[in-house]
């Protein structure tokens, strides 16, 4: 089978491999198609993602595809069904996985992370991460499943009400998932700030976002909002979803940043204004939500895929070389 393999700090090699084998728990998936996303910038990089990856490995951890194979152990999926499959494995033993916080497992795994994944024509899973798809769901947006289901998590932190007014910082991928979510979740009015007047456009126009700014030439207005989340992870943005915080706000931190950078923030304001703010990380169960997000109409990802690639395009993609990307996937099979 060809995979993209990431054999070092910026090096790709795409090879002939031999089909992976599966455990008795596991499933073998042929691809259709795999997401690439600021996780797979970071670890193409030599950067942590939600784990360090070591060459050689095949990323890809948005995946979508058909089982090919099952173990014999396996009982929720067989061969021939359409699969999304999410990419975190727990190990069900640690102190966090044991007190209802497996996100932060001590021992976590990932497809596409510290084990190959999608960006190959097969690939393996326990069969306990692997989703069958609603008949309504295409392949093509399934691979969006993965970052929805981060996005959930993020938001099923907060306390939402519908009187509440909402204010998303960034027009990137993840920022345009948030908008649709936060309204699917009950919000009445949820605004976004980002850099790009298309983007900015097409939220208003198919999304329903009521105000919008482009903080290339306007400011967020300080006090303002009850629901922040800050979705870009720049010391700028994050100072910005910070002093937009009205009273009693919720400040969502899910933007990932350099390791290394810091922002400011006044103390006093943290306390006068009692503000929570709240850091997010990866998806904890919250896939079969992200599945039901797509299936019901409520997020849709289609107008937001805006470049579908081969493998041998991937590297070009990272380094920047294709411009005007919303979100690329990458086409594997059929």
């Amino acid at each position: 089978m060809k995979a993209l393999v990431l054999t070092g700090v910026k090096q790709f090699e795409i090879q002939d491999l031999p089909t992976p084998e599966i455990a008795p728990d596991e499933v073998l998936v042929n691809t259709a198609y795999a997401g690439v996303c600021g996780t797979d910038h970071d670890l193409y990089a030599g950067r942590p993602g939600s784990a360090a990856a070591v060459p050689p490995i095949v990323l890809g951890h948005e995946n979508s595809g058909i089982v090919a194979a099952v173990g014999p152990d396996v009982t929720n999926v067989k061969p021939g069904d359409r699969v999304a499959v999410d990419p975190n494995i727990y190990c069900g033993q640690c102190d966090y996985c044991l007190t209802q916080r497996p996100e932060l497992c001590d021992h976590l795994s990932a497809v596409g992370v510290t084990r190959d994944g999608g960006l190959a024509e097969q690939f393996t899973a326990p069969a306990s991460v692997v989703y069958r798809l609603p008949d309504n769901v295409s392949l093509k947006d399934a691979a969006a499943i993965e970052p929805i289901s981060c996005a959930v998590h993020g938001v099923d932190l907060l306390k939402l009400r519908p009187y509440q007014k909402a204010l998303v910082i960034g027009d990137g991928f993840m920022g345009q998932l948030f908008v649709q979510i936060v309204q699917a979740y009950g919000v009445h009015q949820v605004d976004l700030a980002g850099i790009f007047d298309d983007k900015l456009k097409r939220n208003q126009e198919l999304f329903g976002v009521k105000t919008v700014y482009n903080t290339t030439r306007e400011s967020i207005p300080e006090e303002s909002y009850d629901v922040i989340i800050e979705a870009v992870g720049l010391p700028t943005t994050q100072a910005q979803a910070v002093a937009a915080a009205r009273k009693g706000a919720q400040v969502l931190m899910f933007g990932v940043g350099p390791q290394e950078a810091h922002f400011e923030m006044n103390t006093y304001d943290i306390y006068k204004k009692q503000l929570t703010i709240q850091g997010s990380f990866i998806n904890p169960l919250t896939f079969k939500d992200a599945i039901s997000l797509l299936e019901s109409g409520k997020v849709d990802v289609a107008p937001l895929i805006s470049h579908e690639l081969g493998l041998g395009e991937v590297q070009d993609f990272l380094d920047g070389k294709i411009k005007g990307v919303s979100k690329a996937v990458v086409k594997l099979g059929d």
